[in-house]
């Protein structure tokens, strides 16, 4: 074995101070300077004295010799002997070295720090942010809705944690979303699934965290590990945030929830996607309304508490807000009644579900309310129910579920026929209660195969996306399938109604070409439902409310059972009139804005005393048990 020389250990301590980076560097290069300097004065004293003396003597000539080394220029004015000169040139040409040295260093670590400010490593000192972790298509959206739900704040931030360059993911923002406004977005590079990259987001201090699921092949799994590594931080229990999350697989979803532990809030998308896609079959227009009423942009759904009205109806808190339609009681509890039985007694801790455009606009009566007009009032009789017929076009991962919640919804003896380009794959389905289903197959962007199916007999049509292709191939599938069934139902005279599931929601706006009843944007609906429970997180049990066939739905009920068709009232007059059926009425829909973009005729939370003239073809939007 070699020896370890004194040669080696002084090396060996060199490289380490040379590898501390910049600070080494330059402290080196200040020590080499102040040698040569104090060096070269003394030298200048011992041989050439005169000449030192003339200069004032070793501080002079030191002092002289400092400048020379940082402006080699300053020699063109020295005079003296050759001794005296020489020394000046010595420092002068080390001091070009050392000073270009120094340029180097300098500009090589300006260069590292910018390298560094640009991953985005530093910690944010912030306070009640919304975190995002993970970047998808996901972020688009949701920032894009907490941006609009703050706009009455006076300043908001939004913290997004990824494995991604910060300028890119800073760029995409601006690039997609715009002006973010009062809200400002903090974007850090780092893997969420690390306890310590966690800490770049300030996760301790925030109001709620987003855990956002990854475009690859298992997301969730990526969910399930971002869950778990939050679950092993140390948190203050008296300032948690809450934590909400997505798995698009329902079998993942109790693995969620144990990695989530009990402060998180993990949705099942899928779930809220078959509930809405069900719930449209049914009610023409329904995913319309669910989109404003998740969007922040429009008419939202909020929490409000409100002891002044203990003791009270619920039939009498319909008249109790001036802004504002009251739409259930969200109980102390944690239990939520949507339109509750009119004669409920709202208690002091009961939580008032208000249909508002912002919380800051909601607002109790301090007057008398708008006139109902008596003589505008139509007596409505309730719809009878019969067995349906409906077509399943299509199939993916969501149809057994999607068939099986159905059966909840129809009345026995309805049919269901899937139709759809694969092996029956009904036959391990469980037997339904209420449905028949059959099987056939179809292309569905077969025109004579579509034919085949004798679509004029079924009163309703679901489409479903194409699971096999990528999203935008599938959606292109599906407006085709659309066009071929609306061309069919104009030559038949309009037998049926068409619910359609999108994938991207820029295809929605081409789609309404197809005139198709509805369609379904499950992704979107999932991001809009993050942003929501990431501002409340109690209003997850509203929304499974507003989707569970026990109890009251929203329901588009045809506008004679309310109003007499021309005849002009008041939104208070329909109000009025839903009550008497033990119904709450949200808003109405415009039958020739169907299918207008971008609220596609729907009006929510209307003015309770602007003149109102529903026709025959328009549409009530109500909260009722059928």
């Amino acid at each position: 074995m070699n020896r370890v020389t004194w040669r080696d250990r002084l090396r060996y301590w060199f490289d380490n101070t040379m590898a501390r980076g910049t600070p080494a560097l330059i402290g080196w290069l200040a020590l080499a300077s102040g040698v040569m300097v104090v060096v070269v004065a003394s030298l200048a004293v011992l041989i050439a004295p005169r000449d030192s003396a003339h200069n004032g003597s070793w501080p002079g000539v030191l002092w002289r010799s400092l400048l020379r080394t940082l402006d080699p220029g300053t020699m063109g004015g020295d005079g003296g002997s050759a001794a005296y000169l020489g020394l000046m040139l010595v420092v002068t040409i080390g001091g070009i070295f050392i000073v270009s040295a120094l340029i180097g260093v300098l500009t090589t670590g300006l260069e590292n720090r910018i390298a560094e400010l640009r991953k985005g490593r530093s910690r944010i000192i912030e306070r009640d942010h919304t975190v995002l972790l993970g970047w998808s298509d996901q972020v688009f959206t949701v920032i894009a809705e907490l941006v609009e739900a703050n706009k009455s704040e006076r300043r908001s931030y939004v913290a997004v944690l990824a494995d991604r360059d910060r300028v890119d993911m800073e760029e995409a923002i601006r690039a997609r979303i715009g002006d973010t406004g009062r809200t400002k977005v903090i974007c850090r590079r780092g893997n969420p699934l690390k306890v310590a990259d966690l800490e770049l987001v300030s996760p301790g201090t925030a109001r709620s965290i987003v855990v956002l699921s990854p475009p690859v092949d298992d997301p969730d799994t990526h969910v399930i590990k971002v869950l778990l590594s939050l679950g092993s931080r140390r948190w203050d229990e008296r300032r948690r945030p809450h934590v909400i999350a997505a798995v698009h697989d329902s079998a993942n979803l109790p693995a969620a929830h144990l990695a989530a532990g009990p402060a998180a809030r993990v949705i099942d998308a899928d779930d809220l996607a078959i509930r809405l896609i069900v719930q449209s079959h049914r009610e023409s227009g329904l995913s319309a309304v669910f989109t404003d009423l998740l969007d922040f942009e429009g008419h939202e759904l909020y929490l409000r508490p409100e002891p002044s009205l203990e003791g009270i109806t619920y039939a009498e808190a319909l008249d109790a807000y001036e802004l504002g339609i009251p739409a259930g009681l969200r109980h102390a509890d944690g239990t939520v009644a949507v339109n509750p039985p009119m004669d409920t007694v709202l208690r002091a801790d009961d939580e008032v579900i208000v249909l508002a455009e912002d919380d800051v606009l909601i607002k109790l009566a301090s007057r008398r309310r708008p006139e109902v007009i008596e003589s505008a009032i139509e007596v409505g009789t309730p719809r009878k129910t019969a067995p349906e017929r409906t077509l399943l076009l299509g199939w993916n991962h969501r149809a057994p579920k999607i068939i099986a919640l159905l059966d909840e919804f129809v009345e026995p003896g309805s049919v269901l026929q899937v139709a759809a380009n694969r092996i029956d794959p009904t036959g391990v389905l469980a037997p339904p209660h209420h449905l028949s289903v059959g099987f056939t197959w179809c292309e569905p962007t077969d025109r004579p195969s579509l034919e085949k199916l004798d679509v004029g007999s079924f009163q309703h049509i679901i489409v479903l996306a194409d699971a096999d292709r990528d999203p935008e191939h599938a959606d292109a599938r599906t407006l085709v399938t659309l066009l071929h069934l609306r061309d069919m139902e104009e030559y038949l005279g309009d037998p049926y109604s068409i619910v359609s599931e999108i994938n991207d929601d820029a295809n929605r706006e081409v789609a309404v070409v197809t005139k198709a009843d509805d369609f379904v944007v499950s992704d979107k609906l999932i991001n809009q439902v993050l942003a929501q429970l990431s501002e409340n997180q109690h209003m997850y049990g509203v929304f499974m409310e507003l989707l569970d066939p026990e109890g009251s739905e929203i329901y588009l009920k045809p506008a004679p059972g309310y109003l007499r068709p021309g005849v002009t009232a008041n939104f208070a007059t329909v109000i009025e009139a839903a009550r008497r059926r033990g119904e709450t009425a949200l808003g109405y829909r415009r039958r020739e804005r169907f299918h207008e973009p971008p609220d596609y005729g729907v009006v929510l939370n209307p003015d309770k005393a602007a003149p109102l003239t529903l026709t025959a073809d328009d549409r009530v939007i109500v909260l009722a048990e059928n």
